[in-house]
């Protein structure tokens, strides 16, 4: 039974990818064209109409078709789930892995930098570097910068600032793992071997502690992505991460607005797409736990 439950998550996070491959083709090529997406084409006339065959989920106050928006907001999840993730998991074996293998300062200083962050509100800080980068309080080279990079990515500056706020804070879990296996591997018969054949300790930590880590840094990164999916949507719904593209958080923010008026369909599409992304993530996250973790093998 849990195979099978891990076998839908596998095809549901597939079909996300996709859904989120496709979206960012399309985006390209719209921008190229000059055209105007799917996505964001409405009329005032269809605004709020509820769902049917001709619109799944219905619209929004524009008139907007809530299934192809809540859709193409997933490569607003898949990317920001992606990048963040990549950014946390770097940070994290790197200083995790430094400060477990030399010890000594540059062990100290990896614990006091992830103390430091780890003391951090996490959700505030990213509420407030978004603030920033949104609200055009940067200093003005580094505005530009962030405006260079997100035409780079195809993303708007929102969304780069969801990207390094969740990375610069969320790789302190993973860095306190890594640097206590770290440490217990360094001392090990192949470790040893290594040090007596003259390898460098970049070569050792490369070649060989980290890939005998490796089941630890795929599991945390599935976890770090549905919560850098959830982070996203926060941000978003307070008007402080995403706002040029179609966001679960954005679409959620102004659906609300018209519950009292009856129009559900709009909060509900964009919280069942994030909800099941969100839930096969995890049940993927136990499940490759349970396969890699080999103190889980009997």
């Amino acid at each position: 039974m849990k195979d099978s439950f891990s076998a839908v998550a596998l095809v549901i996070v597939c079909l996300y990818f996709s859904f989120a491959l496709f979206s960012e083709a399309y985006g390209l090529y719209c921008s190229k064209a000059n055209q105007t997406p799917l996505y964001e084409k409405g009329s005032i006339e269809n605004a709020n109409v509820p769902p049917s065959s001709s619109h799944w989920l219905g619209t929004d106050y524009k008139g907007r078709d809530v299934f192809w928006r809540a859709m193409h907001a997933s490569r607003t999840a898949v990317k920001i789930g992606l990048f963040s993730s990549l950014l946390a998991v770097m940070i994290g074996v790197a200083l995790g892995a430094a400060g477990g293998y030399f010890g000594g300062w540059i062990d100290d200083f990896t614990v006091w930098i992830y103390s430091t962050f780890a003391s951090m509100p996490t959700l505030l800080f990213i509420l407030a570097f978004a603030l920033l980068v949104t609200k055009g309080f940067l200093y003005p080279p580094l505005a530009e910068a962030f405006k260079n990079t997100a035409e780079f990515f195809n993303a708007d500056p929102g969304m780069i600032a969801i990207y390094l706020g969740i990375g610069i804070t969320g790789w302190v879990g993973l860095c306190r793992v890594v640097r206590g296996e770290a440490m217990k591997l360094k001392s090990t018969a192949y470790i040893q071997a290594a040090k007596a054949l003259g390898y460098s300790p970049f070569k050792i930590i490369v070649r060989h502690l980290i890939p005998n880590l490796f089941h630890l840094i795929i599991i945390y990164f599935t976890i770090r992505f549905a919560y850098a999916i959830m982070t996203e949507v926060i941000v978003s719904y307070l008007g402080l991460g995403v706002q040029l593209e179609p966001s679960w958080g954005v679409m959620i923010s102004d659906g609300q607005q018209r519950l009292w008026q009856g129009v559900w369909w709009e909060v509900a599409g964009a919280t069942a797409f994030m909800f099941f992304l969100v839930l096969s993530l995890h049940t993927l996250g136990d499940s490759l736990r349970d396969i890699l973790d080999p103190r889980l093998k009997t």
